[in-house]
């Protein structure tokens, strides 16, 4: 059997957890963000978990992670 192919734009994306967890960024914060609110600007530099529904679908795409 093969070796399974990563998927380079998901690990770009995602980081796997200790826990099993992936962290993902947040979008929307690349450009015309000066009609954002400063509160919502700092809040999307966070880090925030992928939902439990995404979780089956980006571990197909990072098989080694």
């Amino acid at each position: 059997m093969p070796k399974m192919k990563t998927n380079r734009g998901a690990a770009k994306r995602f980081k796997k957890t200790a826990s099993g967890g992936f962290k993902r960024g947040h979008a929307f914060k690349s450009h015309i963000l000066t009609k954002m609110k400063q509160k919502r600007i700092r809040r999307l530099r966070r880090t925030d978990m992928i939902s439990a529904a995404d979780k089956k679908s980006v571990k197909k795409l990072l098989p080694y992670s």
